[in-house]
Order: structure tokens, then sequence, then C-alpha cells
């Protein structure tokens, strides 16, 4: 067998791979979220609605401590940001802070 006749063997099996990758998309279907965010007339509630839910489940505040004071809070919506790339804007930090710390932490402590 020469080599270009196995190079082409290879490059067409490649070829043949990459073209049924490419037929084939694979979806996704998520189960439906069952938690929502806790409302508020706090602007902390909307910037939360846009931001955090848009990536993971409302459930996942209803998972953290039920004590968390403001710095936890605080610390995990900018390692959302640092570790995750969470599209927040910086400004929106502290409002989303006071929504979550008065609807899921301690109130401040």
């Amino acid at each position: 067998m020469s080599y270009s006749f196995r190079l082409s063997a290879v490059a067409a099996v490649l070829a043949g791979c990459v073209a049924g990758a490419a037929a084939a998309p694979k979806t996704i279907v998520l189960p439906p979220d069952g938690a929502q965010l806790v409302p508020s007339s706090l602007p902390g509630y909307a910037k939360a609605q846009a931001n955090c839910v848009a990536c993971h489940s409302a459930e996942y505040m209803l998972y953290q401590p039920p004590n968390a004071g403001r710095p936890y809070w605080d610390a995990m919506t900018k390692r959302m940001k640092a570790v995750f790339n969470a599209p927040l804007n910086d400004a929106d930090i502290p409002e989303i802070v006071d929504y979550l710390t008065a609807t899921y932490g301690n109130h401040g402590k």
C-alpha cells in the first residue's frame, strides 16, 4: 500500500467523522426550574433576576447558609463575576447584595 493511498484513506475517514459529527448536533433539555427568586421591591431583585438566574437556578440561593450576612453575599457575588464570568456590572453588585442579604441572609449582620 502506498503512502499517498494510506494518507488519502485516513483523510477520508477523518472527513467522514467530522461530517457525521456536524450532522447530528446534541441538544440538552433542562428540567423545569421549580424555584423562583423571592419577589421584592428592592432594585437588586430585578438585577438578580436579569443576571443571577440567567446562569443558575434560583434554588441555588436556598442552599446557601440561612445565617449568611452581607459579607458572605458580597463575596459570593464577586466570586460569580471573577471565577464564573457572571455578566455583572460592578455598579450593580451592591444592590444585588442588598437584595440577597435581605431576602436570603441574616439581614446585614
